[in-house]
């Protein structure tokens, strides 16, 4: 499957709403089998389920060109628009992740044997960025804890460590003087967040392969919450004791909680998270709307944190 990025793709080549949502046998097809090949996958690839997952939201999805041009990537700068510009030059075939740590099964795994047991299928989820911005992304991958469970954890494994890769000569945020955060890029989360159904490993989105500027070739996706605990480029998932280190608590922990849940009643020192801005709805003049607690996954998510107060534990 060939990958354009967005400096080569016209508006008139984006796939219309109008043919998006007649995905029954587009996401049969095309990631069915299409993912599978693209990954160099020597397995056979069970079709994306015909129906949208009923975790998935029924909003429009954000554009593809917007999805694919305005993210966050440190590894590749500090601009919105950097990923999209840099990241090709990643190389993201072979590709290995380590399961380790508190595991009876620890193994390194090139990533299409680690997706060999696993349906994918895709997830419409609503993301929210720290910075006040929000999307809805039609994400394609598995559960996290179809991958945990895999590996067997121990009794003592508390959280789940994740590790980025760092490959200073692909990625330009990764050398020089103007470095933001310290490599590689880690995130962390509880064992029962993980293990959420909702929680799930990225290896494609809108029916193609995940672009290198969203986290290729695979991503963690939390959807209830920020943006930044959605580590890229996955190298290493490790069962741990101890709440792990996060790269943004690291560098700014007032400004950066381990939990880092969407909640429009605690704000960043610098900016209310009250209200969020939809990107493709009119740019930075379009009406603001009222942010939703745990990112309109409340009912879901809630029960996990009903004995903490979310002020402290943010």
């Amino acid at each position: 499957m060939l990958i354009r990025r967005p400096p080569d793709i016209s508006p008139s080549e984006i796939t219309p709403r109008s043919v998006y949502v007649r995905r029954r046998e587009f996401l049969s097809g095309a990631v069915g089998a299409g993912l599978a090949t693209a990954l160099g996958a020597r397995i056979e690839a069970a079709p994306l389920q015909s129906a949208r997952s009923t975790l998935s939201t029924d909003e429009t999805p954000t554009s593809f060109k917007d999805a694919t041009s305005y993210n966050n990537f440190y590894e590749f700068g500090p601009s919105k628009s950097d990923p999209a510009t840099y990241a090709h030059s990643l190389t993201t075939t072979p590709w290995t992740v380590a399961i380790d740590g508190l595991v009876a099964k620890p193994a390194n795994y090139r990533l299409e044997d680690l997706m060999r047991p696993f349906a994918l299928e895709e997830r419409m989820y609503r993301m929210r960025c720290v910075e006040g911005w929000s999307m809805v992304i039609p994400w394609v991958g598995f559960p996290l804890s179809d991958v945990l469970k895999r590996a067997e954890p121990l009794g003592g494994a508390k959280y789940v460590a994740f590790e980025s890769l760092v490959r200073p000569e692909e990625m330009p945020g990764q050398r020089g003087l103007f470095q933001l955060l310290d490599w590689p890029y880690v995130e962390g989360l509880r064992l029962d967040e993980a293990m959420h159904p909702l929680t799930i490993l990225a290896v494609g989105f809108y029916g193609e392969t995940l672009p290198d500027q969203n986290g290729a070739p695979l991503r963690l996706v939390v959807p209830w919450k920020y943006g930044f605990k959605g580590i890229k480029s996955i190298v290493r998932i490790s069962l741990v004791e101890k709440q792990p280190a996060t790269s943004w608590n690291r560098q700014s922990p007032r400004e950066y909680g381990f939990y880092s849940n969407v909640n429009p009643t605690v704000d960043h020192p610098r900016w209310s998270q009250a209200t969020e801005r939809r990107i493709g709805e009119g740019g930075l003049f379009a009406k603001r709307r009222a942010t939703l607690m745990f990112n309109g996954y409340a009912e879901e998510v809630a029960g996990l944190y009903s004995a903490m107060n979310l002020r402290k534990f943010f």
